[in-house]
């Protein structure tokens, strides 16, 4: 293969990760509170047609991980797309990306113990959300800390919950589309599928509206190419894991919303109820209410759990590559990254406290926040795949393990679609913040490469460039 610099050769991280637990990861790390409660509040942009929505998400995600794939199968490292970036697009890019990826994860986990904090208060009304948020950042910073071995056990069966339970939904809703299950034996049918407006009530900016909260839910699904630095058998983990996640997240978002909309109409969903409550609820299942609060806690647990594992990992890359402090690129005796692990939580300790100060807008906020960088990190995957491809000759491409199809098309089709959800986010005034924060932290980067003169890495251009690939 081509010879090129990616400064990763001292990464140490003990590799504990087995296929089983990087199958749930993938999954895991995808379905979270978007699904769960984000779905009532994006079927009013676009109606039944948020399905579609997920579908032409679900398809922008595979062809994202296909191209993740075919050079992390090459080499898999846990610095994964950052440490591409600095080979294929030199040491800006890298920064860039590496210190994004981990900023996208620090404010996603900021969501998730926001949801956390909303969440318990169906039980405990009266209790400070900013609590139960403090408490779950510090159980899942224990469980990071401890061994890779523990993260992937916990990740793993915090995903197991979510899966079961929209399987379950899945099973029960389709009975009562079909069979009149829980409807007194007649059949809903699909009908409120167009009956309301049309299947596209507000067109196809309704749609672009939608993908903003498609992208937000599909977010961290990327999270694969970092596990390949701590797997067993990374070549075979991650074909597995990526051949398979897109359908089974393709059938449980597309599918649950397809069910849901075909049992409710778009316009009924009220705002602040899970769709799955409201499925349970008419089944006929006792403690409905109770048992899908409890899916969603985990549903935030886990999705917190896979953000202090990544940023841990992503700030150790950074460091090693010397475009963060050195600190950071040490390990513990279990050998995990646990000061990156530390500064990660102790950032987080920020949503901790707008759970305090504004804890009926944090989420909202935060979300928008984290689609805007999933947009760099999911363009910029592309890009590399692409400068990758055009660097080999025709025969390194036949011989390649893990080809991305439909390549260059897909690169083009993957940048639109990210224009599409930039125009969604100005039309809505609740994602303004996202386009807002964007520039300033982009800006902020740039200073500071440009500041600590950070850009002083080869590229693979360079000649010189001896290291193999």
């Amino acid at each position: 293969m081509e010879t090129v610099n990616l400064h990763l050769k001292q990464e140490n991280l003990k590799k504990d990760l087995k296929n089983r637990h990087i199958q749930l990861i993938a999954i895991g790390g995808v379905i979270g509170v978007a699904l769960f409660m984000g779905s009532a509040s994006a079927s009013k942009m676009a109606g039944p047609a948020l399905a579609l929505a997920y579908a032409l998400g679900g398809v922008v995600m595979y062809f994202v991980l296909r191209a993740l794939g075919e050079v992390a199968v090459e080499h898999p490292v846990a610095a994964s797309f950052s440490g591409y970036a600095r080979a294929f697009c030199g040491p800006l890019a890298s920064f860039i990306t590496g210190w994004t990826y981990w900023y996208q994860w620090v404010v996603l986990a900021m969501c998730e113990i926001s949801a956390v904090g909303m969440y318990m208060k169906y039980w405990a009304p009266d209790l400070a959300q900013w609590i139960p948020a403090l408490i779950c950042l510090g159980v899942v910073l224990t469980v990071n800390l401890i061994a890779v071995k523990y993260f992937g056990e916990f990740e793993f069966w915090f995903a197991l919950i979510k899966v079961v339970t929209i399987i379950v939904m899945l099973l029960f809703g389709s009975a009562m589309i079909l069979f009149g299950t829980g409807n007194g034996g007649a059949p809903v049918g699909i009908s409120n599928l167009w009956t309301h407006g049309g299947f596209m009530p507000f067109g196809w900016l309704g749609v672009a509206k939608a993908l903003v909260m498609v992208v937000f839910a599909y977010s961290g699904v990327e999270l694969i190419g970092i596990t390949a630095g701590e797997a067993v058998d990374a070549e075979h983990s991650l074909k597995s894991a990526i051949d398979k996640v897109f359908w089974r997240v393709l059938i449980f978002y597309v599918g649950s919303i397809t069910v849901i909309l075909s049992i409710f109409p778009w316009d009924t969903l009220p705002k602040g109820i899970s769709p799955f409550v409201m499925v349970f609820e008419k089944i006929g299942i006792p403690y409905a209410a109770s048992i899908v609060n409890i899916v969603i806690l985990s549903s935030a647990a886990s999705c917190l759990n896979s953000g202090m594992y990544v940023c841990g990992r992503m700030l150790y890359g950074l460091a090693l590559r010397k475009e963060a402090p050195k600190f950071l690129g040490k390990l513990s005796k279990n050998q995990v990254p646990a000061n990156g692990i530390l500064v990660s939580a102790a950032v987080c300790l920020i949503g901790v406290y707008l759970n305090y100060t504004s804890p009926d807008n944090v989420f909202y906020y935060m979300s928008a926040i984290t689609t805007t960088g999933c947009m760099w990190t999911w363009s910029l995957i592309m890009y590399i795949q692409y400068k990758w491809r055009k660097s080999l000759s025709a025969e390194q491409v036949s011989s390649l393990k893990y080809r991305m199809p439909c390549y260059p098309y897909a690169n083009y089709g993957v940048i639109l679609f990210m224009a599409a959800v930039t125009l969604g986010m100005s039309y809505d005034h609740d994602n303004l913040v996202g386009l807002y924060v964007a520039p300033c932290w982009y800006g902020g980067l740039y200073a500071l490469y440009k500041w600590f003169n950070i850009g002083k890495a080869q590229t693979i251009a360079d000649p010189k460039v001896q290291t193999e690939w």
